[in-house]
């Protein structure tokens, strides 16, 4: 079966994407419906094929700060799985916002945050005035920013993920997360430097209450490259929302400039579980790192 996607609307196109059962679902298996889902996106200038609804608000977390950096490198120092992460930031009609702002942040290989203290598996690395894996971009005109990063590690009580804010006009309209299939994580996680750790990762995809409170448009497209991954999201946001986790004190929206989190924030939880019981789906562990197949 073919499909034409010439003149086919942004509008329409939310409803072929939102009626593709594995647009979105991270699993990295090739079907179809994910085909026709790509080929419509691509075909009205969208980087992946997520669908073209407002993203849900999931928590900020404890770890939020501002370093002011407006920079597409963030790794600084940082040993890891190269990652080109790049989102798109869209309104409910796909339409691309230009000059929206866009942080992003995230542990390293180690599950480390920068700029805190009571970092690291027993709590004792202090980050305080560090800015690693941290970074704000101004979306193009095509309402794409694009950060050079690693893979993400893990830390105890969550599954793997990266933290993202939209602000449009100074005011933060969504606060938000990104994440990765299983497969990929745990085979980085057991046998590449330096994400191999002593502990025991101890949450999931499946487990974790904050990815299904996101839902599966929150997955990435991830793709292998030649010395890197290249990882893909379209982000929905409404316009005249203000976020409820990006608030100032007293409740006032908070704006680029504000860069400190609420006192009082919440971590961000997820309950500890054992593993399911396929980890590796049906990708093979030569197919999983850039570089590493063999002929």
């Amino acid at each position: 079966m073919t499909s034409n996607f010439n003149g086919l609307s942004r509008r329409n196109l939310m409803k072929v994407l939102a009626a593709s059962p594995v647009a979105v679902t991270g699993a990295g298996i090739a079907s179809m419906a994910h085909a026709e889902a790509e080929a419509a996106a691509q075909s009205v200038g969208l980087i992946s094929g997520n669908m073209c609804l407002v993203s849900p608000e999931t928590t900020e977390g404890p770890y939020y700060i501002d370093p002011k950096l407006v920079r597409a490198d963030i790794r600084e120092d940082k040993e890891g799985i190269a990652m080109t992460m790049q989102l798109q930031v869209v309104d409910e009609n796909c339409q691309p916002m230009a000059n929206a702002r866009v942080d992003i942040w995230h542990c390293d290989a180690e599950g480390n945050y920068s700029g805190y203290a009571s970092q690291g598996s027993e709590g004792t690395l202090d980050t305080e005035g560090e800015t690693f894996l941290r970074g704000t971009q101004m979306t193009d005109k095509s309402g794409i920013v694009s950060f050079q990063t690693i893979y993400p590690g893990w830390y105890r009580g969550r599954t793997t993920h990266i933290h993202y804010k939209v602000f449009l006009d100074e005011t933060n309209v969504l606060t938000s997360q990104i994440f990765f299939p299983d497969a990929l994580s745990q085979y980085i996680y057991d046998n590449i430097e330096p994400y191999t750790r002593d502990s025991t990762r101890d949450t999931y995809n499946a487990i974790d209450g904050i990815l299904q409170a996101a839902g599966d448009g929150a997955y990435t497209a991830i793709r292998e490259q030649s010395e890197m991954y290249l990882a893909q999201l379209v982000v929905g946001v409404d316009p005249d929302a203000v976020s409820q986790e990006g608030s100032g004190p007293g409740g006032a929206p908070k704006s680029a400039n504000m860069g400190e989190p609420p006192e009082g924030a919440a971590p961000e939880g997820g309950a500890p579980g054992q593993p399911p019981e396929q980890s590796a789906g049906d990708l093979s562990p030569e197919d999983l790192i850039p570089g590493s197949k063999t002929e």
